[in-house]
């Protein structure tokens, strides 16, 4: 029986670097793992005063999170933190309070910039919040992808080997670190 592991792009953006790295991802899934999407984009502004209420966008991603077997974050770096639109997922997620369905979920980061440094301030402030909310995240390897967009096509898909490379051994250490802990 396969495990499901949902990727959550920080990226809304159109065919974004972050979107590219989860086409990869779910093209090359480990065996015995399907990767899907999870989308994020239409999920309101978490609102405290929701929690007692049944927000149906709440609910179906909760819902959706809690049926997953782990979860891997793909991010871009937004003013040296994460993007807005994860953070709100996350919140979301973790509400209310001691129904946080992250928890105990194995987990993994993958960050990607047009810079140099590949996300790292994106990378540990998303560590740090995944810490926080008991997602048990891969310490090693680390992926932070720099200059992404001199690793793709004109299409927007990786073409460059050694970053593929990179991403399936990344991909089985997340495999292996998944069975660990389940």
């Amino acid at each position: 029986m396969s495990k499901t592991i949902g990727i959550i792009t920080g990226s809304l953006r159109k065919n974004s670097f972050s979107g590219s790295i989860a086409d990869y991802v779910k093209n090359h899934a480990p065996e015995g793992y399907v990767f899907k999407t999870i989308d994020i984009g239409g999920l309101p502004l978490y609102n405290q005063d929701y929690d007692g209420e049944e927000l149906k966008e709440y609910t179906a991603f909760r819902n959706e999170v809690k049926a997953l077997d782990g979860v891997l974050f793909i991010t871009p770096e937004h003013n040296r933190s994460i993007p807005a639109a994860l953070k709100n997922a996350l919140d979301i997620g973790s509400r209310p309070y001691g129904q946080n369905v992250w928890s105990g979920k194995p987990g993994a980061v993958i960050s990607q910039s047009p810079g140099g440094i590949g996300g790292f301030g994106a990378n540990h402030h998303l560590r740090q919040v995944l810490a926080f909310l008991n997602v048990l995240t891969l310490a090693q390897p680390e992926a932070y992808i720099g200059a992404y967009h001199t690793l793709i096509d004109e299409n927007g898909a990786l073409s460059n080997e050694a970053t593929k490379e990179f991403l399936n051994g990344f991909l089985a250490a997340f495999a292996v670190w998944i069975e660990k802990i389940s």
